[in-house]
């Protein structure tokens, strides 16, 4: 009997398996990240007893035997399992197709696990590659004598030819041995491309023969790469089936070579070794022909040292004004009919794509490359999301997706995992009838960092008929969801550019306020009314038109990439902010658009974090252990990670607004905080607020009661512990908010099971304890409070005992 099925029913079962006298159980695909295209589970088992011997058909390669030998040394980590005799064969058959660079079918393989024994077909050496990692996550940690694998056959191939990670080694420098780790991480998650960003204001990151001074000057105390760590790391890159594509940003971003050559700059200087993050004036001058001098060389040296067809030159975030003051560059423009310095961009963007043809080598770009007479070929790779996405590829360029992609920013997985890469069609009637009610809203919310946001809400219809949609300013429109209005307060959910959004409002007249809680932060937004129903003359605000995607273009969606900035990112902590929400990313870019399922998400993700600890050697656990253990030497660790449960750091960049105000936002500040320590997301306050949830639909369930209070004392007892054992200000703060809602949390449950309502003072001391677990709190959420607020919301509107 056989049964086809995808991962998703799989991910959870537990096949008890009996051999020799006694039952032993593995988890079927629990770490299966990311999830293959096609699983056929099948009857019967293959016991293994040793490690399997390997036999290879169709290529005899030293990268493939390379691959071999670590995969041995890898199944014997997960399952302590040594060489025996006789042993399973493992056959790796390649058929060798000769296929294109960055195709789909290369990537192909399919995995069979029969009671004889596994065979990998591929059609090439990388899709051997991938499949190797998919069995050692089929065989998942599993220490002890005897193991048995379920039998089954995988067909899987990507969904997308090109799933990258972006890794910054500018704004922090990171050693060659980290990056190699990195790598290690890639390869098990099926990412393809390391986009390495080596250059940028903070600093010059490679060594180069022709300009010696941008890595001995420019470099930060030299903190650069040789040419043999660059060629070290192409070369264990190509091993593992990664390509290298380096980033060198040209015409901004350029503060570095300004400090090592200001001669090639479009303003006299003097310049400084710069350590501010964000966008900087200095830019190369397009007028000047010893420019495309050194654009020549560098691309040259580029060239020589990775060998992937494809160089980054940013292009991004090009702030024009040293080319409007300079009187040389404006009369060039003027000689050369470029009437804007957009035009004057796209014409310096021509010619380093010219001097790149000439190396045969293809030129990709950030959003701002983008324009009409942008060289054909060259690909542009979207931060600002699908609409510009789809800009692009309208006008005809194969583009690349890293909006929602940003691990560096902390967010929830499941905000990655929803990702789409194209603007969505609007599926309500936007149009009112005509006796529907409706309302339209001007809002902003202001950032400490950056402009305000700003856009219009608009509401039709009453309480459970009601619909809506928000136009962000410069977005296209996008319909909101759970939306709730009752009573002049409105209520809705949207994912934005910025991360989820989750919108509490109050109208009052005219008057619009409340909280856009994007990821887990607030932020403050008001607005006045500007149309409606009521209001003589007014009409539905006018959408900004949708880049739709025709059939015949779609193949220009090249796929995405993971960007992790390194503002707050340095090697203690890397990866802690890349693992394990990679394989999310990793998991959208190869597995099945369909792929949407958030039930089982959390529960996956665990088990993949922990196999790749065990398999890969990740070091996100080690790293959160290293980092608490320095803030509070003298408290026990098991208390630390019971107390830093409940935390998590603020989402999106509310850490880089607050250290905009408070600190230097420069490489000054250190990352040795509170916050530094904490992963993206608590998956045990996560798991506290679904129980919450399931809890209130039956609040008489001992099981889920008695789960509800564990949780809480735990977090009350560790927060009691800790206190007497750190002096660490920061942690002593978040300590005593975590132990109040603890408290709070067990006080409502008990309320809530007698249905009492809370005395006048409780009522208070809660409210005010939420409010504060609530808000910053150095660059931190206590996010336990958000299972204990839906206790209280509920506390606050349960009817009496008795009625």
């Amino acid at each position: 009997m056989k049964r086809i099925t995808t991962f998703l029913l799989l991910a959870f079962a537990v096949v008890s398996l009996k051999a020799t006298g006694h039952t032993h159980t593995t988890p079927v695909a629990a770490a299966l990240m990311p999830q293959p295209q096609l699983v056929t589970t099948e009857e019967g088992l293959l016991h293994l007893t040793g490690i399997p011997s390997i036999k290879i058909i169709g290529s005899n390669s030293d990268r493939l035997i390379a691959a071999g030998q670590r995969f041995t040394e890898r199944f014997s980590r997960q399952t302590g399992l040594t060489r025996s005799m006789p042993n399973t064969l493992l056959t790796l058959r390649i058929r060798n197709s000769a296929l294109p660079l960055l195709n789909k079918k290369s990537e192909s393989y399919t995995l069979a696990i029969t009671p004889q024994g596994i065979t990998l077909n591929a059609a090439t050496e990388l899709g051997a590659l991938r499949g190797l990692q998919t069995l050692l996550q089929w065989v998942g940690i599993n220490q002890g004598p005897n193991l048995a694998l379920p039998s089954a056959v995988i067909r899987d191939q990507p969904r997308f030819a090109w799933r990258g990670l972006l890794l910054d080694s500018v704004r922090h420098f990171l050693p060659v041995t980290d990056i190699k780790r990195q790598l290690d991480g890639m390869a098990a998650a099926k990412l393809n491309v390391l986009h390495w960003h080596l250059t940028d204001d903070q600093g010059w990151r490679f060594e180069s023969s022709a300009y010696p001074r941008l890595h001995t000057v420019a470099s930060n105390n030299g903190q650069f790469y040789s040419r043999q760590q660059i060629t070290d790391v192409v070369n264990y890159a190509h091993a593992r089936g990664i390509y290298v594509l380096p980033e060198i940003d040209m015409p901004g971003h350029a503060s570095a070579i300004a400090l090592a050559y200001p001669e090639l700059m479009s303003a006299p200087g003097p310049y400084r070794a710069e350590d501010r993050w964000g966008v900087h004036k200095p830019l190369l001058n397009p007028a000047n022909p010893e420019v495309y001098q050194f654009a020549q060389a560098i691309l040259q040296e580029v060239a020589e040292l990775f060998p992937f067809p494809y160089v980054h030159i940013g292009g991004d975030e090009v702030d024009p004004e040293h080319w409007q003051n300079n009187p040389n560059i404006q009369a060039f423009a003027r000689a050369n009919n470029l009437p804007d310095t957009h035009a004057l961009h796209a014409y310096f963007n021509r010619q380093l794509s010219d001097i790149l043809s000439q190396l045969n080598r293809a030129m990709i770009g950030w959003d701002e490359v983008l324009h009409p007479e942008l060289a054909p070929g060259t690909i542009v790779q979207s931060w600002q999301g699908p609409d510009a996405l789809g800009r692009a590829i309208n006008m005809g360029f194969p583009a690349l997706l890293s909006t929602g992609f940003y691990l560096d920013q902390p967010q929830y997985a499941n905000y990655h995992h929803r990702v789409r890469f194209l603007p969505q069609p609007i599926d309500i009637d936007t149009t009112p009838a005509d006796n529907e009610s409706w309302s339209s809203w001007r809002f902003m919310v202001p950032r400490k960092r950056g402009s305000d946001v700003q856009g219009q809400l608009t509401v039709i219809g009453e309480e459970e008929n009601a619909r809506g949609f928000i136009d962000f300013q410069g977005k296209s429109r996008q319909v909101v969801q759970n939306l709730r209005r009752q009573d002049g307060d409105i209520q809705f959910n949207v994912d934005t550019w910025m991360g989820p959004v989750a919108a509490t409002l109050t109208t009052t007249q005219n008057q619009l306020y409340g909280t856009l809680q994007v990821g887990n932060a607030p932020y403050t937004l008001t607005g006045e009314r500007e149309a409606g129903s009521d209001i003589a003359h007014s009409r539905i605000p006018v959408p900004q038109p949708k880049d739709y995607i025709d059939s015949d273009k779609q193949h220009l969606l090249l796929g995405g990439e993971a960007a992790l900035w390194s503002e707050m990112v340095d090697r203690t902590n890397l990866d802690l902010r890349l693992w394990p929400r990679g394989f999310v990313v990793a998991e959208r870019l190869w597995s099945d658009a369909s792929v949407r399922e958030e039930k089982s998400l959390l529960q996956r993700l665990r088990a993949v974090a922990n196999w790749s600890v065990h398999s890969v050697g990740l070091q996100h656990d080690e790293q959160q252990k290293n980092k608490l253990a320095t803030l509070a030497p003298k408290a026990e660790l098991s208390t630390l990670l019971t107390v830093s449960s409940a935390l998590e750091p603020a989402h999106y960049y509310h850490r880089h607004h607050e250290k905009s105000v408070h600190e230097t936002y420069s490489r000054r500040d250190r990352l040795d905080r509170l916050a530094d320590a904490l992963p993206a997301q608590s998956d045990t306050a996560i798991e506290f607020a679904q129980q919450v949830n399931a809890w209130l639909t039956a609040t008489n369930d001992k099981a889920q009661t008695a789960a509800l209070q564990t949780q809480l004392r735990a977090w009350k007892k560790a927060s009691e512990a800790l206190n007497n054992t750190t002096d660490n200000n920061e942690l002593q703060a978040l300590n005593a908010s975590v132990y109040d809602i603890s408290c709070a949390g067990l006080t409502l449950i008990k309320h809530i099971q007698a249905r009492q309502t809370l005395e006048p003072d409780q009522l208070t001391d809660i409210r005010n304890h939420l409010n504060t677990a609530l808000r910053l709190q150095h660059e931190i959420i206590v996010a336990a409070a958000f299972g204990v607020e839906r206790l209280f919301l509920h506390s606050q509107t349960m009817p009496p005992q008795g009625q």
